[in-house]
């Protein structure tokens, strides 16, 4: 129950699925957690709920829109202020929008592009800084299998993920040496809100053709995602851990 003992961390998109999920396995494990999330109602019930389990103040909610500097800014303060520093910054939150190369509409690219890509950059420049106070930490960015493999209609997202993979190898290189670790988590098909979006002609293929057969639930990312935070990880940066059932072996 101790993994992440005296460590705080930030989940971006924690208000609901994966990063809730993260938030709750964070907290039991022993972390303080800041959740950001631009669905303020749902980011502050979630952090009511845990502090009451808890019976302490354990997580606090803030807005986060990952595309704000000045968003990122001020949560990354609340967790210096709420709890004493930041060790650990999950770059969770996402979206995808369905359309090939040639029928995206320029509104749809931005915005993926903004919050996948540009909102992973954004959160580790802010986040560095009160990590060397902290003297290291970890970062684990939510990729995706379709940061590793192509597929048609999403080319934005691809696009997104396939960034955000390089650009954490990239940032585990430059600050291996000040003891910050950049990862990269890459999930198949999971069972959260975003995916409910997603027509089920389109999951049920991806479905079909992973060989666990089925979908993952939110907690089986979290605990590949709280693997990677802990020091158990202490000498894995710059890595790619795939959670798809298999779906990339095939």
């Amino acid at each position: 129950m101790d993994r992440l003992k005296g460590k705080v961390a930030l989940i971006s998109g924690g208000a609901r699925g994966q990063g809730a999920a993260e938030a709750r396995l964070f907290v039991g494990e022993g972390a303080s957690v800041v959740v950001g999330d631009v669905l303020d109602d749902q980011a502050r019930a979630l952090a009511d709920e845990i502090n009451k389990k808890a019976g302490a103040r354990v997580i606090a909610a803030v807005h986060l829109d990952v595309t704000r500097a000045a968003d990122w800014r001020a949560a990354v303060q609340t967790c210096e202020r709420e709890f004493g520093g930041l060790d650990i910054l999950v770059n969770n939150a996402g979206i995808a929008k369905m359309g090939g190369v040639d029928d995206t509409a320029e509104e749809d690219w931005d915005a993926v592009i903004n919050i996948n890509q540009k909102g992973v950059w954004l959160g580790m420049k802010t986040a560095v800084p009160a990590m060397r106070r902290r003297g290291g930490g970890s970062i684990v960015n939510i990729s995706s299998i379709y940061g590793l493999i192509g597929s048609p209609g999403m080319a934005a997202y691809h696009s997104s993920k396939g960034a955000v993979r390089l650009l954490t190898k990239s940032a585990a290189v430059q600050y291996a040496q000040e003891k910050i670790r950049v990862n990269s988590i890459h999930p198949g098909v999971i069972r959260t809100p975003m995916t409910e979006e997603v027509p089920e002609s389109v999951l049920r293929p991806s479905i079909a053709m992973t060989p666990m057969k089925r979908a993952a639930q939110p907690e089986e990312v979290g605990w590949a995602v709280l693997f990677l935070a802990s020091d158990e990880a202490s000498f894995v940066t710059g890595a790619e851990l795939v959670v798809d059932g298999g779906y990339t072996a095939v």
